[in-house]
């Protein structure tokens, strides 16, 4: 029975490019240049990946006066933002309106 619908079948089901029963992409010489450039490409990442540019001891700690004036910054940033401080005194000086003279 699946091979008479597999003979007698005249084209895929459904898309044609996508799915389990797909039509296969013809491979090109574009896609070989494409695959074989990228390859190059990876081959000369790792290549330069493998090489550090700093020692490990150099590395430890380069960026920690970068990291420490950063976060001044963002801490100052958000003291400017921040309101001024509020007294209870200031909230209820005009209850002092009736207040007599100690004699």
């Amino acid at each position: 029975m699946f091979l008479t619908l597999a003979l007698l079948r005249k084209g895929i089901p459904g898309k044609q490019w996508i799915g389990k029963y797909r039509r296969p992409r013809p491979v090109t010489w574009q896609i070989k240049r494409n695959v074989i450039k990228r390859l190059e490409q990876e081959a000369e990442n790792e290549y330069w990946i493998s090489r550090p540019f700093m020692t490990l001891e150099q590395e430890r700690g380069h960026a920690a006066q970068r990291r420490e004036w950063m976060w001044q910054q963002i801490k100052a940033e958000r003291q400017a933002k921040f309101p001024e401080h509020k007294y209870i005194a200031d909230q209820l000086n005009h209850l002092r309106v009736t207040k007599t003279w100690p004699s």
